[in-house]
């Protein structure tokens, strides 16, 4: 590596270490590769050899803004209470919206974690280390599932996948109409479009959306020919009587497992932890934090037992956790 070069990576690391936007060209254009070292030195002897920064948050003080895909509000409401209340002298504050809207914010300074559907692409990653000089991190926490609704009085509750993809499609000489909790960045869109049309078009004159999952549940609730899709957090947990209140109003489909039998199944937790539920996705935090602050305590909360236990409570699939699968047998 020539020395323009050296310096050039120099600043990069001192841009990292010190948290800088930016740092003058002409402080370093006449500083002879020697001297740029001395400078990186005294940097990280400053810093204390690394990830300590007293002068931010940490895992137990601070104020952190989040944002998370709109279809997971009630599980991560869940973490983020028991976390504030494990560390009274934290503060996370969640703003819930479409994943597209989420990725948008990753790139503000306001905006230090978001929770969403996916991780991030090689491309990506490059993207976020060439802006940020350094690699934002992330991990799957959990499996969740698109749950597919109708109305009480509907006619159909089972479906077949190729079904779904013909109604959507619009070449089923069925005149169902599919609701969505937004058309512009909705994870439960895009995952859609992605599992059952394989990339494919769908119909637009049959699709449309509400600005939310509790929007798509009143609106199947209230309409006959209409089929739903919301993320299962918002309608799987039997223990929690608001989601109790939500499933008087509508049905959850059953869909045709991907097993050798072939049977329905509806998105139970046993059906995500197997997968034999077809509409399984994933659940990931990525996180820009380059020191242990808040955005690492809460990323390693939602890792270990308690936060994993919290989405076993909620009826997802937690995926740090080691589950056993066991056959019963019913007389």
């Amino acid at each position: 590596m020539e020395c323009g070069e050296c310096i050039v990576a120099i600043k990069k690391i001192i841009l990292e270490k010190m948290k800088f936007k930016i740092l003058p060209d002409s402080l370093f254009f006449n500083l002879s590769l020697p001297v740029a070292l001395c400078v990186l030195g005294l940097v990280f002897a400053g810093c204390g050899g690394g990830n300590s920064r007293p002068d931010l948050d940490s895992p137990q003080k601070g104020t952190i803004h989040i944002s998370v895909d709109e279809s997971f509000r009630p599980v991560i409401d869940s973490q983020i209470q028991v976390y504030m209340a494990l560390h009274p002298d934290t503060k996370i504050i969640a703003e819930y919206k479409p994943e597209a809207e989420c990725f948008k914010d990753l790139m503000k300074d306001s905006t230090r974690m978001i929770i969403v559907t996916r991780g991030l692409s090689d491309k990506e990653e490059k993207f976020y280390n060439e802006k940020f000089y350094f690699y934002p991190s992330w991990q799957k926490i959990a499996n969740d599932a698109v749950a597919v609704i109708v109305n009480k009085a509907s006619k159909d509750s089972v479906f077949y996948i190729g079904d779904l993809k013909s109604m959507l499609k619009g070449t089923s000489a069925d005149n169902t109409k599919f609701v969505f909790d937004g058309l512009s960045g909705s994870s439960s869109l895009r995952f859609i479009k992605d599992s059952i049309l394989r990339g494919e078009d769908f119909d637009t004159a049959h699709v449309f959306a509400e600005k939310n999952s509790e929007g798509v549940i009143n609106y199947v609730e209230h309409n006959k020919n209409v089929i739903g899709f919301v993320g299962v957090s918002w309608i799987g947990n039997p223990e929690d009587t608001t989601q109790l209140s939500f499933l008087t109003k509508i049905n959850i489909a059953a869909i045709q497992c991907t097993c050798p039998e072939k049977s329905f199944v509806k998105p139970y937790q046993a059906n995500i932890v197997t997968k034999r539920y077809p509409l399984v996705r994933g659940l990931y935090y990525i996180l820009k934090e380059n020191y242990n602050g808040l955005g690492s305590g809460f990323a390693n909360f939602l890792q270990d037992e308690r936060g994993q236990k919290i989405f076993w409570r909620a009826y997802l699939a937690p995926a740090k956790m080691n589950l056993q699968i066991r056959t019963a047998t019913l007389n």
